[in-house]
């Protein structure tokens, strides 16, 4: 029997990292992306490996638009060759970055960096990948805690993620004839180096964050990983077109 095949985006770091090994860990082969960092990419893909499951890492700018055809292009070499195979089951969005700055300083430069990653990438990749993913498979987009709490400095960056949370539902119901889901999580404050490491590296903030969350801590990426792995699976085969938070109970 051939194993389903998840394809995470920027899934060689922080979050995407622990997504791609948590869905391996659930039996399926994963293809993730790297946009800069090969070496970072192949640890991954070696550590899939030894969970048992089959695994390649593609290079993708999720702002290089024109090249998009071309990656899936490869993507369908890859299946062919790497999995014996010409589909995938899911598409992980998760691929970012975050820029804080307050509303008051937010550059127009700033506010296209963040469109372009966050939201339009996101819109075209999905939407070129329609043609790789199985009739019954799904999608999970990758949204924040902060389009229902606001902390100082993220307007711009929550902004495209709440656009991200109404194109879920959009998706949920035009891609239903398919029977593919569209599902959306929204992981609360996170330890990475996400944003320059915002979370992680700044004590008081780190702080700040713990006291006003319900489970006492801030989040850590195997927070996440499990969940996102488990929309990957027939046991969510009713999930579709929700908002899940994952944040521990933050600012409730």
């Amino acid at each position: 029997m051939t194993n389903k095949i998840a394809l995470v985006t920027g899934g060689s770091r922080g979050l995407g990292r622990s997504m791609a090994l948590a869905i391996a860990k659930k039996g399926l082969d994963v293809i993730l992306t790297y946009n800069g960092n090969e070496v970072k990419a192949e640890e991954v893909v070696n550590e899939i490996k030894c969970l048992g499951q089959n695994s390649i890492a593609i290079q993708l700018d999720i702002t290089n638009f024109g090249i998009f055809d071309t990656f899936f292009d490869t993507l369908g070499e890859q299946l062919k060759s790497k999995f014996g195979i010409d589909k995938i089951d899911y598409l992980i969005n998760n691929a970012g970055i975050g820029i804080n700055k307050s509303f008051s300083e937010t550059t127009e430069e700033m506010l296209d960096t963040l469109y372009n990653v966050q939201f339009k990438g996101t819109y075209l990749l999905t939407q070129k990948a329609l043609r790789v993913i199985n009739d019954g498979g799904g999608i999970v987009n990758v949204s924040t805690g902060l389009t229902r709490f606001c902390l100082n400095g993220f307007s711009a960056y929550a902004s495209m993620k709440g656009a991200i949370e109404t194109l879920t539902k959009y998706q949920a119901k035009e891609l239903g004839e398919r029977r593919i889901r569209a599902n959306v999580v929204a992981p609360g404050a996170i330890e990475t180096d996400f944003g320059g490491g915002v979370v992680r590296d700044n004590a008081n903030m780190n702080k700040i964050i713990a006291t006003n969350t319900a489970l006492g801590r801030v989040g850590l990426p195997e927070d996440i990983g499990g969940v996102v792995a488990f929309l990957c699976t027939d046991e969510a085969k009713w999930v579709n077109a929700q908002r899940i938070e994952i944040s521990g109970g933050q600012m409730i």
